[in-house]
């Protein structure tokens, strides 16, 4: 096969959740852009229809769609409907993050909320979308993590700033890199590949200083990741150029933790 090949998408449904946000953006994009037919998904569905139609505006190919990842019933509802709209699902990025929880001493009902859609949620639409996946043996999940679910918090990062990072990030996205692998283990045998990208800090244009100048002196390239940079590393994982690839994390951070 030649390479271009590998990564043509051509033929593919792709869902981006969080479909518009500083990830969701470049990753449903570089899917449509490889030729996938991409829907992007998030609670706030104008939005969603307007990313899309930029894309469709552009002669690629995407739609909008709307659920709630803190409801089993909304994703369930979400999971059919496309579903029997497209047939089939061939690509799933799981990007939606909850944040509820503000800091360490936030009230346990938000560290609640927050279990709610990012472990209880991400859990559910993933096994939602994997059943029929296995059942055609053919398909791959990719989960968005983060370098806080690699890496224990540097809190000098924030020295002088009104930021921090809360423990319920931290929790949920050390597990969604076990339940990568979970899932890899479970649907591999039935031909579905399962996979995490853990970004570092992304969008130098709103961060401000301090934090800029302090988050960058430790990583080895000495910026935040940009626009581009997590478009190759997503299609490299949801096309046949990576097709023996499966139950990995791959950390996008310019060596951060390295």
């Amino acid at each position: 096969m030649h390479v271009r090949e590998l990564f043509d998408l051509s033929g593919c449904t792709a869902i981006v959740t969080g479909g518009t946000g500083l990830y969701g953006t470049p990753m449903a994009e570089a899917l449509a852009e490889a030729g996938a037919h991409v829907i992007i998904a998030s609670r706030n569905k104008s939005r969603c229809l307007e990313w899309a139609a930029e894309l469709v505006d552009r002669g690629l190919k995407a739609s909008g769609e709307s659920y709630d990842q803190g409801s089993e019933e909304s994703i369930l509802a979400f999971s059919e409907r496309v579903l029997e709209q497209q047939g089939s699902v061939d690509i799933l990025v799981n990007n939606s993050v909850g944040r509820s929880m503000s800091g360490y001493a936030a009230p346990l009902d938000d560290w609640r909320r927050s279990m709610e859609v990012n472990a209880t949620g991400l859990f559910t639409i993933s096994r939602a979308f994997l059943d029929p996946m296995m059942k055609r043996e053919k398909g791959t999940i990719i989960n968005i993590g983060s370098v806080q679910g690699v890496v224990a918090p540097d809190f000098s990062n924030y020295a002088g700033t009104n930021m921090t990072t809360p423990p319920d990030y931290q929790f949920h996205k050390h597990g969604l890199v076990g339940l990568t692998k979970y899932l890899a283990a479970w649907a591999g045998p039935h031909g579905v590949r399962v996979n995490a990208i853990s970004p570092g800090g992304y969008n130098p244009e709103v961060a401000h200083e301090p934090f800029l100048s302090q988050y960058n002196r430790r990583v080895f390239l000495g910026r935040m990741a940009e626009y581009d940079d997590i478009k190759g590393v997503v299609l490299f994982l949801a096309s046949e150029a990576s097709r023996y690839i499966t139950g990995q994390n791959i950390v996008l951070d310019g060596g951060y933790c390295a």
